[in-house]
C-alpha cells in the first residue's frame, strides 16, 4: 500500500547549487516514463515506484511532465499520483501528456532535464528530439537495472552515436554495474571499429538505489530467546536470482559438525513462479538436513515487514548477472540485520565486510565463450542459468560465515546496529533523490554546442521515407501540381466534415485544411502551397505544412493536378 506523501512548498530560493536562470521561468522535470509497473513484486518495479514518490517529496521542480504511450497506461498513473502526491497533483504541477505533443513541447517548453526509468529502451532517441527541437540541450538520464539479457548489445550500440553530449549520463546504481556498462562500450567498439571521439557514449554517474527507512525500522523488542532466524528474501530462482542449493550445502556442514538443528530455523520468502520445480527440490534438501523451514510467498508489505523485523542474520548469495544492487540488502540494513552476502554484484557495495554483514567469495569462469554463442538463440532463463551454474559461492566459507553469526549474538546486534547506521546515511531516498538533483544541476554546466547537433539522425531510427518511398507511384516534389478537391470544396462551405481518427488529432488541424483549400481555389504548386500556409499560419512549421498537404490529399480535400 503506498502512503502519500506530505509535500512541502516549494521554496522558490532554494536554487540546488545551480543558476535557476538557465530554466528560463520554471524548472520542468520531465520523462517518458511512468515509473509506476502495477504486477508482479520486482526489484526494479519497487525501486522505480520509489524513486518517483521521494523525487516528488524533494518537489525541487516546479513542474513534472510526463509523455505516456497511451490513455490507458496514462489513468493508471494519474491514480497513482493522486495517492503519493496529493498536493503536488491537486496544484496542477503534474501534466500526464500523449508521447506524440513531445515535438512541440519541446519546442515550446525548456525542460530543465528528462529522466528515464531505465538507460535501454528510449535514452538515445530521447537525445535525438532534443536535439532537434528544444532550444538548449537539457540533460537526459537514464537508470541502469539488469544488465545481462543477450540483445542488450544492440540497446548499448544505439548510445554510440553522435548526439551524445556532455549533458547525458547513464546512472549506475553500483560501481561492478558502471564497470559493466564501461565494458559494454569497450566492447562495441572493439567490434564495429567505432571511433570514440566519433561515437560517445552518455558520461557514466554512480547513484545507488535506496529504501524508505521511516517504513523499513527494526522491531522495537528483539525477540532473544527461541532459534536464529536466517531470512532469505527476495525473486526465488534458481535461474534468474541466485541458487539456494550451495546455503544448503553450508547448513549440512554446520549440522554435521554438531550444530543442534533446534537452535536455528530457515525463512524463504518472496516471489516465485506457480509451476517452477525448485522449490519442491529445495524443501527436500532442507528436510533431509533436518532444519525448520518456513516459506511465505507473494507477501504483503505488512507480512514482509514482519519477517524482517523477527530475523536476526538476512541471507543472499547472488550467483546471477542479472542483479546489478541489490536492494534486498538494504532492507535488510535498515532493519538492523546483519548479512550474510556472497562477494558479487553490487553487494561488494552495500556491505561492509566485517562491520555490516559478511561477504563470502566468489569464483567465476575463465571463459564462457559457448554461452556466449548460444545465449542469443536460448531462452532468458536457459542462458542464466548456465552462467549462474559456473559461479561458485565459497559453501566452506558461507558456513564459517553462517557459523560465526549464528553463534555470537553480540556480533549480530553490533553489525545489525552499523547496517542500520549505514542505511541511514547512504541508503535512504530523501539523500539519493538530492544526488539525482546534483547531478542534474551539474550537467547543466557542461559544455555542448547545439547547432551541430540539429539534424543529426540516429542510425538505428528508420528513415521511413528513404526506405520505403518507393512503394508509391511518385512523392510529392516542388512542382506537384494541386488544387481543392470536390470534399475540400463543400468542406470549406461546412457541407461535408472528414474524418479525423483519434490518433491524428495531434498532428492534424482541420481549421488549417481549410485554409490550404482557400489557397488552393487555383492550381498552385506545393512549393508555393507551402510558403503561403507557412506565412497566413507562422506557428505551422515547412514539415507539418507538408503533412497537411498530404493528409488533404487522401481525403479529397485537395487533389492533384496532372
Amino acid at each position: 500500500m503506498c502512503r502519500p506523501f506530505s509535500v512541502k512548498p516549494i521554496d522558490k530560493t532554494r536554487q540546488y547549487g545551480v543558476d535557476l536562470s538557465m530554466s528560463k521561468s520554471k524548472r520542468i522535470w520531465g520523462t517518458l516514463d511512468p515509473f509506476f509497473e502495477p504486477g508482479p513484486i520486482l526489484g526494479r518495479k519497487v525501486a522505480n515506484t520509489k524513486f518517483l514518490g521521494a523525487l516528488l517529496h524533494e518537489d525541487a521542480f516546479d513542474e513534472y511532465r510526463f509523455f505516456l504511450a497511451d490513455k490507458k497506461l496514462s489513468n493508471s498513473v494519474k491514480k497513482h499520483l493522486k495517492l503519493i502526491a496529493p498536493d503536488v497533483f491537486g496544484a496542477g504541477r503534474i501534466q500526464l501528456l500523449d508521447r506524440r505533443e513531445l515535438p512541440r513541447m519541446l519546442a515550446e517548453e525548456q525542460f530543465h532535464c528528462f529522466h528515464l526509468s531505465d538507460c535501454i529502451t528510449s535514452q538515445p532517441y530521447m537525445a535525438r528530439l532534443r536535439n532537434k527541437f528544444s532550444r538548449e540541450i537539457f540533460p537526459i538520464t537514464g537508470t541502469i537495472h539488469s544488465l545481462s539479457y543477450s540483445d542488450f548489445g544492440t540497446s548499448f550500440l544505439r548510445h554510440l552515436w553522435p548526439g551524445n553530449t556532455a549533458r547525458d549520463s547513464i546512472v549506475c546504481t553500483s560501481r561492478p554495474g558502471m564497470q559493466a556498462v564501461d565494458n559494454f562500450f569497450g566492447w562495441l567498439r572493439r567490434s564495429y571499429s567505432l571511433d570514440e571521439a566519433q561515437f560517445p557514449a552518455p558520461g557514466l554517474n554512480r547513484i545507488p538505489l535506496a529504501v524508505d527507512t521511516d517504513e523499513l525500522v527494526p522491531a522495537e523488542d528483539a525477540q532473544l530467546d527461541g532459534p536464529v532466524r536466517l531470512l532469505v528474501f527476495g525473486r526465488i530462482s534458481h535461474h534468474s536470482k541466485m541458487d539456494l542449493l550451495p546455503l544448503v550445502r553450508a547448513l549440512h556442514r554446520l549440522v554435521s559438525d554438531g550444530m543442534d538443528t533446534c537452535c536455528i530455523e530457515l525463512i524463504l520468502a518472496g516471489w516465485a513462479e506457480d509451476k517452477d520445480d525448485f522449490l519442491p527440490t529445495f524443501k527436500d534438501y532442507v528436510a533431509n538436513v533436518g532444519i525448520p523451514l518456513t516459506i511465505k510467498l507473494r507477501p504483503t508489505e505488512a507480512e514482509k515487514i514482519e519477517l524482517f523485523q523477527s530475523a536476526d542474520i538476512f541471507i543472499s548469495i547472488a550467483d546471477n548477472p542479472q542483479e546489478t544492487f541489490g536492494i534486498t540488502l538494504v532492507e535488510a540494513g535498515a532493519f538492523g540485520l546483519p548479512t550474510i552476502a556472497s562477494e558479487y554484484d553490487g553487494y561488494r557495495d552495500i556491505i561492509e565486510h566485517g562491520e555490516t554483514g559478511l561477504l563470502v567469495p566468489t569464483i567465476g569462469p575463465d571463459t564462457t565463450e559457448d554461452i556466449d554463442q548460444l545465449a542469443p538463440v536460448t531462452f532468458d532463463n536457459q542462458y542464466h542459468l548456465l552462467l549462474a551454474q559456473r559461479t561458485a559461492v565459497e559453501i566452506p566459507a558461507l558456513a564459517l560465515a553462517l557459523k560465526t553469526l549464528i553463534d555470537s549474538p553480540e556480533m549480530r546486534h553490533r553489525m545489525g546496529e552499523a547496517a542500520r547506521r549505514r542505511v541511514l546515511a547512504n541508503y535512504n531516498w530523501q539523500t539519493v533523490i538530492k544526488q539525482y538533483i546534483s547531478l542534474w544541476d551539474d550537467l547543466w554546466k557542461q559544455p555542448v554546442a547545439p547547432e551541430p547537433l540539429r539534424n543529426l539522425n540516429h542510425p538505428q531510427a528508420i528513415p521511413y521515407g528513404e526506405i520505403f518511398g518507393h512503394y508509391t507511384s511518385e512523392n510529392l516534389a516542388p512542382d506537384t501540381m494541386v488544387r481543392a478537391g470536390r470534399t475540400g470544396e463543400a468542406f470549406y462551405r461546412n457541407k461535408d466534415y472528414p474524418t479525423l481518427y483519434s490518433g491524428m488529432t495531434l498532428s492534424i488541424d482541420p481549421e488549417l485544411a481549410k485554409k490550404l483549400v482557400f489557397l488552393a481555389r487555383k492550381p498552385i504548386d506545393s512549393d508555393t502551397l507551402i510558403r503561403k500556409i507557412v506565412e497566413v499560419a507562422p506557428q505551422v512549421d515547412i514539415t507539418s505544412a507538408k503533412n497537411h498537404i498530404m493528409w488533404s490529399l487522401k481525403h479529397d480535400i485537395l487533389e492533384r493536378v496532372k
